[in-house]
């Protein structure tokens, strides 16, 4: 297992369980030596994820996002991920206002929206970094600027979302599953994402199939309430197959 996806899943399986042993970790990664585990507790509690206790325990720090970096979240799935974009792209039409959030899934989308007459709103701080073409007008919502994500969140940001009305909004999550639908480890991510699903004519989910069966701490909404835009049909989404589109990779299409 690649080292990012491990540790997000750790973070995932302390999130469920408030405090873990390493013993317990053992018997879930059974690919995994002690040693290298130990090796991604540790840097899990560099980066303020965690934190160590006495007899080999852990437990999430408090305040923590159970969130990785954006450096490492851009490495994971990179394939995935740009077909989803793609295709995600392919329904904004000439005139759009759109909304695009701070998923690493959403932000590559702005590659294949040039030449579009449209305008991005969006809660990213990176994503202006990304745009170099004069079609495109963006505004780029204020508030508290997450450092490790990227993403700006608070009362500012949600304030100016609620007088705001897009055409289409495109956003991604942590996981979904039955029992936590559509989530994210972050209230205030998820508040953001229900304020923009009542002020949009259509709202699009991006989330490659690594996230499912996945719950973290906040249910956004329910898996029907969208059109999710994935990478492969998961048993989970079978109910739902009116609202799902299998993104293609550049070799499927």
């Amino acid at each position: 297992m690649i080292p990012y996806i491990r540790r997000e899943k750790i973070l995932e399986i302390i999130g469920q369980r408030e405090i873990v042993y390493l013993p317990q970790l053992l018997e879930i990664f059974t690919d995994a030596s002690e040693s290298t585990l130990r090796r991604d507790l540790k840097i899990l509690s560099t980066t303020g994820h965690i934190t160590l206790l006495h007899g080999g325990a852990v437990k999430l720090k408090v305040g923590s996002t159970v969130d990785l970096p954006i450096q490492d979240k851009l490495t994971l799935n990179k394939t995935e991920k740009d077909a989803i974009a793609r295709t995600a792209a392919s329904f904004v039409s000439e005139g759009d206002v759109i909304y695009l959030d701070s998923s690493t899934t959403v932000l590559p989308m702005v590659h294949y929206l040039k030449g579009k007459k449209i305008t991005i709103i969006t809660s990213s701080a990176r994503l202006l970094s990304l745009l170099d073409d004069e079609n495109i007008t963006c505004i780029v919502l204020g508030g508290e600027v997450v450092i490790q994500t990227g993403s700006i969140v608070g009362s500012i940001t949600e304030n100016l979302l609620s007088t705001m009305f897009f055409d289409k909004a495109f956003v991604g999550a942590n996981g979904f599953s039955q029992l936590g639908g559509i989530n994210t480890p972050d209230y205030r991510e998820a508040r953001k994402k229900q304020i923009v699903k009542q002020n949009s004519k259509a709202m699009y989910l991006l989330m490659d199939s690594s996230k499912a069966e996945v719950t973290t701490f906040c249910k956004v909404f329910e898996l029907q309430e969208c059109t999710i835009i994935t990478d492969s049909d998961h048993e989970l989404l079978g109910n739902f197959l009116h609202s799902i589109i299998v993104a293609k990779s550049d070799h499927e299409c």
